[in-house]
């Protein structure tokens, strides 16, 4: 039988292109930028590379990292939480087809008793909700959160809200009194919402940090921060197409370099 080749290139190649599009969002985003001690620094020490919007410049974090709790909750806070947040900056939000994409949120601690690293959490399995970007009242909405087959979760961000997010793990419990440094770090990029869509990730002007929170327990519901408090709040980075860290840490340069987090 007389085989045609024209015909047959053309089905292999309809093939390939349409593997490329089912795995867009992972061949176009290959890159990992990867997590240094320099970084790590610098996610508490520089001033945010933009100015999250609807946060007032009256609150601590609004230009720059800073510690809260740090080392020292108080002794009868038992429990802690990793978290992160993602807003757009004071440009509009002009994308309609970019997602952003979170996984391997982990807390770690650095035991006085031993100086060793312990871990807390470190998990892929993230939830959170849209929160109004001054947090007034607590008030917020259930987000369309995505489960990703590249790891974790993504979601659109919605105008006049930021995405807070949290281990999905929820709580773990502490010992206040052993911890001689803390480091939280996720990972964050943007991906497109539909793969055939427009890709207009290049314009987008999203926001994401790194923190966590201290609790009385594991149980304790939300009482305006009588019962609970953060530990800090790292610096606000650009996200873009490729995986980039985002830190929060408490500890001394001189203790990052003597004893680096296990990144």
């Amino acid at each position: 039988m007389k085989i045609n080749k024209g015909y047959f290139l053309v089905i292999i190649l309809g093939i390939i292109l349409s593997c490329s599009k089912q795995n867009s969002n992972e061949t176009l985003a290959i890159q990992t930028i990867p997590n240094t001690i320099e970084t790590i620094i610098n996610d508490m020490k520089l001033p945010h590379e933009g100015f999250p919007h609807g946060v007032p410049t009256a609150y601590d974090w609004a230009t720059n990292p800073r510690l809260d709790w740090g080392n020292n909750p108080p002794n009868d806070w038992l429990a802690m939480i990793p978290w992160g947040q993602v807003y757009a900056d004071q440009k509009p939000i002009i994308v309609s087809n970019t997602r952003i994409q979170i996984k391997n949120i982990q807390a770690w601690y650095l035991s006085k008793s031993d100086n060793q690293w312990k871990k807390w959490v470190q998990t892929s399995n993230i939830t959170g909700a849209f929160f109004v970007e001054d947090f007034q009242d607590d008030i917020n909405q259930s987000a369309s959160i995505r489960d990703e087959d590249t790891g974790g979760i993504s979601v659109k961000l919605i105008e006049g809200f930021n995405f807070h997010f949290w281990s999905n793990e929820n709580r773990v419990t502490i010992n206040p009194v052993d911890i001689n440094g803390v480091w939280i770090s996720l990972e964050g990029r943007l991906i497109l919402d539909n793969l055939n869509g427009i890709d207009d990730r290049d314009k987008a002007n999203f926001l994401c940090n790194s923190g966590g929170d201290y609790w009385k327990n594991l149980t304790v519901e939300w009482d305006n921060f009588e019962s609970s408090g953060d530990i800090g709040i790292g610096r606000f980075k650009y996200l873009n197409t490729q995986w980039k860290t985002f830190n929060m840490h408490s500890l001394t340069e001189e203790q990052l370099k003597e004893s680096p987090p296990p990144f």
